[in-house]
C-alpha cells in the first residue's frame, strides 16, 4: 500500500465511533432489516436525497412511482437519473468496494442514460464551480486511473475502522473528480457501500437524504478539506450525519415498538374485558362453584376458564372467594363483589 490519504483520528471522531457503535448495536437487536416497507420508504429516501443534492427537482412521491414503475410527468433527465439510481442502489449488494471494475459498473448504471462515456475514467480536465467562482480543480485526467488504483488499493488494506474508511473514500473520490458527471453520487454510493461491508444496517439507511438535509455544511466541509489538504473535519461532519441517521431509525423503531405493545395490550384487554364481562352476566347472588360457573359458559376446558375468565376476573377486584385464607381449596366458591 503505497498511498496514504492525509486524515487525523481526533478525540471528537472517537467518541463518534464510540456513539454509531452503540446505535448500531441497538438496531442490530431490533431487526430493523425485518421490514420490506421501511427497506422501500428508505430506499426512496436515499434516492430523492442524493439526486436532489445534485438538483434533481423530483419528489418523493414521484420517485416513489417511478419504483413502482408508473409513468409521471417530468423533464426525461431527472427521469433517467432517478432510474439510473434505482438501478444502482438495487445492484449495490452485489459490489465489492475495492474493485476498479465494479465502481466503473456502478457508474454506468447510474449514469448510463445521461452520459455517453458512463462507466468510463474522465478524460479532460475538470473544475468545480460555485457560482462563478471556481472552487475546486481536479487533478489532470492522465492521473486519475493511477490515482484511483491508490485509493481503491488503500481502501483494500488500510486498517482504520469502516466508519472512518467510508469517509474518507468518500472525501478523496470528490477530490480526484475521476468521472466526467456523476461523482457526486457515486461518493455517496460508495460510502454506502463500504459501510454496509461493516453492518448490513447500512443498505437500509437514508444517509443521503440527511445530506440533503445539510447540504450548505456539506459542501462547506469539502472546501474546508481541500484548502487544509487533510479531509479530518469532512469526517467529522460525516460521523455526525451517520449518528443522525441511527438516531432516526433508533427512534423510529421505539415508536414502532411502543405501537405494536399498546396494540397488542389494547387487543388483550379489550379480550380479557368481554370474558369477565360474561363470567358476571352467568352469576346471581351467592356462591358459585368452578364447574358451574363452566357450565353456565358452556366451556370445558378448566385452564381455559381460569387462565381467561376467574384469573382476569379476581385480578380485577370483581369476584371474591368464599375461602380467601384457602384460595387453592377444593371447595371453593366464588361470588360477585357489590
Amino acid at each position: 500500500m503505497s498511498y496514504q490519504p492525509p486524515f487525523d483520528i481526533t478525540p471528537k471522531s472517537i467518541n463518534q465511533i464510540s456513539a454509531i457503535a452503540e446505535q448500531v448495536g441497538r438496531l442490530d437487536s431490533r431487526g430493523l432489516s425485518a421490514s420490506p416497507q421501511l427497506r422501500k420508504q428508505n430506499r426512496i429516501r436515499t434516492i430523492q436525497g442524493t439526486l436532489a443534492i445534485e438538483g434533481n427537482t423530483l419528489s418523493l412521491e414521484q420517485v416513489t412511482a417511478i419504483l413502482e414503475g408508473k409513468r409521471i410527468l417530468g423533464q426525461p433527465r431527472e427521469i433517467s437519473e432517478v432510474q439510473g439510481a434505482i438501478r444502482a442502489y438495487e445492484a449495490l449488494t452485489t459490489w465489492k468496494p475495492a474493485s476498479v471494475e465494479d465502481l466503473l459498473t456502478a457508474h454506468q448504471y447510474l449514469m448510463g442514460d445521461i452520459l455517453t462515456d458512463a462507466g468510463k475514467f474522465r478524460r479532460a480536465g475538470v473544475g468545480i464551480h460555485k457560482e462563478s467562482k471556481v472552487v475546486h480543480v481536479a487533478p489532470p485526467a492522465k492521473r486519475v486511473p493511477l490515482l484511483m488504483s491508490d485509493l481503491l488499493d488503500w481502501l483494500d488494506h488500510a486498517e482504520d475502522h469502516a466508519l472512518i474508511k467510508s469517509c474518507v473514500f468518500h472525501y478523496e473520490l470528490e477530490f480526484i473528480h475521476p468521472f466526467m458527471d456523476g461523482n457526486g453520487r457515486m461518493g455517496r454510493l460508495w460510502q454506502t457501500l463500504i459501510l454496509s461491508q461493516w453492518n448490513p444496517i447500512f443498505f437500509l439507511l437514508p444517509i443521503e437524504s440527511l445530506i440533503k438535509d445539510e447540504q450548505e455544511r456539506y459542501y462547506q466541509t469539502l472546501e474546508q478539506a481541500d484548502k487544509a489538504a487533510n479531509s479530518t473535519v469532512f469526517i467529522e461532519f460525516m460521523l455526525d450525519i451517520i449518528d443522525n441517521a441511527l438516531t432516526q431509525a433508533v427512534s423510529g423503531t421505539d415508536q414502532a415498538t411502543d405501537q405494536a405493545t399498546d396494540q397488542a395490550t389494547d387487543q388483550a384487554t379489550d379480550q380479557a374485558t368481554d370474558q369477565v364481562q360474561k363470567l358476571l352476566a352467568v352469576m346471581d347472588d351467592g356462591y358459585f362453584t368452578t364447574h358451574t360457573l363452566m357450565e353456565r359458559l358452556g366451556l370445558s376446558h378448566r385452564a381455559t376458564f381460569r387462565k381467561n375468565y376467574l384469573i382476569p376476573a379476581l385480578e380485577a377486584g370483581l369476584l371474591e372467594m368464599k375461602y380467601p385464607d384457602r384460595p387453592r381449596s377444593p371447595k371453593q366458591q366464588y361470588k360477585k363483589k357489590n
